[in-house]
């Protein structure tokens, strides 16, 4: 999905750490954003400067921290499934690389899942040199079937110098470096048109009761309360791993990440009997389920920051990336604002996501690229557009665009190691990451109906079984 110089405390408990180094790399995401949630005081950052998620910034001073070859007459080919402001802004990212190096870069819009995409261009004889990977299951499965190479020594020197142990180490498969994670995101927030909360009487909730009662507030004020991409069915599995988190804890989470307990196990009939408290509840949501299904993601947050005081909706569940989808004339801190996932349980929910890339085609042109890719002088180009965060510890706090996204950054940044990963992105893609099936499409079915707890669960299992294979 993905630290203010004063020391941040996560909002877990500690409690002995029993996992193996395998276990804890593979799901450490909550954290990184654990201090985010708790380092925004998010509705304090509302100056009229603060510009908007589509902030252009000023790319042209970029800073020159990394060597990178001459590689006049080389053509690259970059796969990502990005598509409306985020891939132009990763274009930009392209353009200084082949203003450095003399190559040429096309970007290669992809399909999810991307990992079936490249698969087909394996099979024709063409894939990418590089792929942008959502998922460290993906990750494992190009270099199961072969398709992925590792990092050279120029890119892990920027691993090294750049990333915290943690970011590196989940980019790895059997200790091998393959991925750079350009790309992180906090997944643990829920963003707000203020003019409604104001004209409604609404206060900013810090727990799941608080957030039920906010959103009653806001229904008798006469808007809608949720708007939910749902037919993109990845923004149904960040609910439910903010509510499963925040209710039975991050040991359990690890156990149905990894699929160690069953989805049957009561636990999970707890987390759905919880979403089904908003899911359930049709007038709560734009377009009731059946337009929930048929908004997509970047609809979900424009519908809440577009028609005046009178939007289709009034809250969004979204990571930080959400950013690029808010509209320019709206002041991010002032007019578009966000606070943490409400805690379900006695604390509140922290998960991250990212995005790595991975080398498919060996070469002077895509190691080189690779390398750029890690170094903060790339990072910061996207940094200052706007709906980006980079888990690259040296890309200057300053270079996001508002207050907002800085403290995230922070947030980010100074978690180090103590993160959780997103659970949908660590399980294999046919469970956790393939549009129309597996999880994505389950809980889709749900929010058309969510008293099937049972049903629902029973189908979890099922599919999980038969993708993680036991």
């Amino acid at each position: 999905m993905r630290m203010t110089s004063s020391t941040i405390r996560t909002r877990w408990s500690p409690k002995p750490d029993t996992a193996t180094p395998q276990h804890r790399r593979a799901a450490k995401a909550a954290a990184a954003v654990a201090a985010g949630a708790l380092a925004l005081s998010l509705s304090a950052c509302g100056s009229s400067d603060e510009g908007s998620g589509g902030s252009t910034g000023d790319t042209d001073d970029t800073s020159n921290n990394v060597t990178l070859p001459k590689l006049d007459g080389t053509s690259l080919e970059v796969a990502a499934v990005w598509s409306g402001t985020e891939q132009a802004n990763f274009k930009k990212v392209l353009q200084e690389f082949e203003k450095r190096t003399g190559a040429k870069v096309t970007f290669v819009p992809a399909q999810d899942p991307i990992i079936n995409f490249i698969g087909s261009k394996v099979a024709g004889g063409q894939p990418p040199d590089i792929a942008m990977l959502p998922q460290p299951g993906a990750i494992k499965q190009a270099v199961d079937k072969g398709w992925a190479k590792p990092l050279g020594s120029e890119a892990l020197k920027e691993l090294g110098e750049n990333y915290s142990q943690g970011w590196q180490d989940i980019g790895k498969v059997s200790g091998k470096p393959y991925g750079v994670y350009y790309k992180a995101a906090n997944k643990s927030l829920i963003w707000y048109n203020n003019q409604v909360f104001e004209n409604a009487g609404a206060s900013e909730p810090e727990t799941w009761p608080d957030l039920l009662n906010t959103a009653q507030t806001v229904f008798d004020s006469g808007v809608t309360p949720f708007s939910i991409g749902g037919a993109e069915g990845w923004t149904l599995t960040d609910w439910f791993e903010n509510v499963y988190l925040s209710q039975a804890g991050p040991e359990k989470y690890d156990q149905l990440a990894k699929h160690e307990i069953k989805w049957t196990d009561p636990s999970v009939k707890d987390a759905l009997t919880t979403l089904a408290q908003v899911w359930g509840k049709p007038d709560w949501i734009a377009g009731g389920a059946s337009g929930a299904l048929q908004t997509d993601f970047p609809a979900s947050v424009t519908q809440v920051f577009t028609g005046g005081d009178q939007p289709k909706a009034a809250m969004v569940a979204a990571g930080d990336f959400a950013q690029v989808n808010i509209p320019k004339n709206m002041k991010i801190g002032t007019d578009a604002k966000v606070f943490p996932f409400p805690a379900v349980g006695d604390n509140g929910p922290v998960v991250s996501g990212g995005d790595a890339a991975v080398i498919l085609q060996d070469s002077k042109g895509s190691q080189a690229l690779a390398t750029w890719l890690a170094s903060p002088d790339a990072a910061s180009i996207q940094a200052k557009l706007g709906g980006y965060l980079s888990p690259n510890k040296n890309v200057p706090n300053s270079d996001y665009p508002n207050a907002v996204q800085q403290k995230i950054a922070k947030a980010l940044i100074d978690a180090g190691d103590d993160f959780r990963f997103d659970m949908s992105d660590q399980a294999p893609q046919a469970f956790g990451g393939t549009p129309g099936k597996g999880e994505w499409k389950i809980l889709q079915d749900f929010l058309k109906n969510p008293k099937d707890i049972a049903g629902t669960q029973a189908k979890l299992e099922a599919e999980a079984a038969a993708a993680y294979g036991n």
